[in-house]
């Protein structure tokens, strides 16, 4: 869920955003967006970034992208080629779908639990996040049995652990360092 984005991909996908949400565009974009991921998921786009590519490959494989976007979006990845940046196109999907998030101050995150947690226990947590945080979270359960109990947050770059095995670690660091007089 926590995925590392470049600087550069930041930058375009926070440009593309803002672009697409003065123009009205916004859903429209997304839309065209989700097209991208597909078609770097299904290695349609793999001619775009194989260096081996002839020029005739690579202008192929962008004709064909840009026929299935729409004209802002497809004036977009033009500028990406432009620019000698179509690398970009591999992590946008991420990077606009943070710019989403940002907009409607909503975070992702997940929460590791030694066993499942319920949907109400996970509505509860977010909610409880979401007070500290100023904004709506949205968590997802991942299962660790090393935990023991409690729960381990990662939500917003902080780790909030209240778990088994994060408070015993806490107790044994706290004894480790402890002066002995």
């Amino acid at each position: 869920m926590q995925t590392i984005i470049s600087p550069v991909a930041t930058r375009y996908a926070t440009a593309l955003h803002e672009l697409a949400f003065e123009k009205g565009q916004l859903e429209a974009v997304a839309k065209d967006v989700a097209v991208v991921k597909a078609q770097v998921d299904q290695g349609a786009l793999a001619e775009l970034f194989d260096p081996r590519s002839n020029q005739g490959q690579r202008q192929s494989a962008l004709s064909g992208l840009i026929a299935k976007l729409g004209p802002l979006t497809g004036n977009f990845v033009r500028l990406l080629s432009d620019k000698r940046r179509l690398e970009v196109l591999r992590e946008l999907p991420a990077a606009f779908h943070r710019n989403q998030l940002a907009a409607a101050r909503t975070v992702e995150g997940v929460a590791q639990s030694a066993r499942p947690l319920g949907a109400a226990e996970l509505n509860q947590l977010s909610a409880s996040l979401g007070r500290v945080l100023n904004k709506q979270v949205v968590l997802e359960n991942q299962i660790q049995p090393d935990l023991v109990g409690g729960v381990r947050v990662l939500v917003d770059n902080r780790l909030l652990d209240q778990s088994a095995t994060g408070r015993l670690e806490a107790l044994r660091s706290l004894l480790m360092n402890a002066r002995l007089d």
